[in-house]
C-alpha cells in the first residue's frame, strides 16, 4: 500500500493514522526481525518522537524488515525514511563496495551510531563446533538475503578460506526462524550480528543445549586490518544459559542512517527526541547500558545528515 507516495505495510499506515495529527510529518523506521535488537530499538525512538511533549507534529511509526541491505536500499528508493544498519554496510553503502558494489549511495546519512552489536555464532553443544573452522561439514545458518548478517559472514568466510560449499548445509532463515531451528535440530548453528542481551539467543538456549563459539584467530585480526569498521569484543559470560565466560568475536556498530531526502525538521527532531530523553532511552533495552551521548558519534561511516548536525552542535558534541 502507498501512502504520501511511500510504499508500506498496512499495519504501518494503520499505527500512523490512528495518531490524530492534521498535517503532521509522518516517519517510518525500518529495522529487522522482531526477535533481534533493532526492531525494539525503532519502537523505542518511535516511542520518544511520539510522547515528545513539544508541538513538532512529527509522528514515527516502526517497521520489521529483512535487516541492514534492505533497509538502505529502501530508503534510497523513499519508500522508509529512517533505516538502522551495520555500521560496515552503511560504509560499503556509502563508497559503493560490497553489497553496493559500484553502487555507491552518496544521499544515505548518519544519524547516529546506537550501541555496539557483535558476530556472534550460536551452536548446538552436540555439534561440536569449538572453532569457525569447524563450521565445515555442518548445517549453519548465515543471513536471509539482504541483510547485513549474510554480508558479514561472508566476508569472514572469505578472510578464513571457508566457502559457502564447504558447508553442509548454508541456511537462509530469517532472525526470528533461528532458535526454532536450532531446536529442532535443523541446523548445527546460527551465526547472528545482534546486540546482547537478546532475546532471539535467550530463546534458543532455554530451548537446547547451546555453546557461544569464540571468533578469533589470524583471520580475524587481518579482516579488522583492513576493514577498519570492525572491532573486536566480547560476548559477555552470564548472559545466555550455559555461557558463563566472555566469548571473544568481533563487531562493529548500529547506526540509525537516513537520506537528504528526509527533511532536517524530521532529523533534527528525532535526535533531539533521544538526547533530551537519553537516560529514560538507556532504560529501554539492555544494549543501551553503556552508551553515552559522545559515543553515538563514534562509528559512524557515512556523513552526518544536517537535521543531526544542527542539533549536535546546538548541544556542544560537536563543533
Amino acid at each position: 500500500m502507498k501512502f504520501n507516495g511511500k510504499k508500506i505495510a498496512t499495519a504501518t499506515l494503520i499505527g500512523m493514522l490512528s495518531i490524530p495529527a492534521f498535517s503532521a510529518e509522518f516517519v517510518t523506521i525500518g529495522t529487522g526481525g522482531v526477535t533481534g535488537t533493532y526492531y525494539p530499538t525503532g519502537g523505542a525512538i518511535c516511542r520518544l518522537v511520539n510522547q515528545y511533549k513539544k508541538d513538532t507534529k512529527l509522528r514515527c511509526s516502526v517497521e520489521s524488515t529483512g535487516g541492514s541491505v534492505y533497509n538502505v536500499n529502501t530508503i534510497k528508493n523513499g519508500e522508509l525514511d529512517f533505516g538502522i544498519v551495520q555500521s560496515d554496510v552503511v560504509y560499503q553503502a556509502s563508497k559503493g563496495e560490497g553489497a553496493f558494489e559500484g553502487a555507491a549511495i552518496p544521499k544515505l546519512k548518519s544519524v547516529m551510531a546506537i550501541y555496539p552489536e557483535l558476530l556472534t555464532l550460536v551452536t548446538r553443544k552436540d555439534a561440536n563446533i569449538n572453532s569457525l573452522i569447524d563450521v565445515k561439514g555442518k548445517r549453519i545458518n548465515i543471513g536471509n538475503p539482504g541483510s547485513g548478517n549474510e554480508a558479514t559472514v561472508l566476508g569472514l568466510f572469505e578472510e578464513s578460506g571457508i566457502k559457502k560449499s564447504d558447508l553442509k548445509f548454508a541456511g537462509a532463515l530469517k532472525a526470528s526462524e533461528m532458535p526454532d531451528a536450532l531446536r529442532d535440530n535443523k541446523i548445527d548453528g546460527y551465526f547472528y550480528m545482534v546486540g546482547h542481551p537478546t532475546a532471539n539467543i535467550k530463546d534458543a538456549s532455554n530451548s537446547v543445549d547451546v555453546k557461544i563459539t569464540p571468533i578469533e584467530g589470524a583471520n580475524v585480526d587481518s579482516l579488522i586490518k583492513r576493514y577498519p569498521y570492525f572491532a573486536k569484543a566480547n560476548v559477555p559470560g552470564g548472559m545466555y544459559k550455559g555461557n558463563d565466560t566472555d566469548i571473544p568475536t568481533f563487531g562493529v556498530k548500529a547506526v540509525l542512517v537516513t537520506s537528504d531526502d528526509v527533511s532536517v525538521n524530521a532529523v533534527y527532531t528525532v535526535v533531539k527526541a533521544i538526547l533530551e530523553n537519553f537516560d529514560e532511552f538507556k532504560q529501554l533495552h539492555p544494549a543501551y547500558a553503556n552508551i553515552t551521548k559522545e559515543s553515538l558519534l563514534d562509528g559512524l561511516s557515512a556523513p552526518l545528515h544536517e537535521g543531526a548536525k544542527k542539533y549536535y552542535q546546538e548541544i556542544g558534541l560537536i563543533k
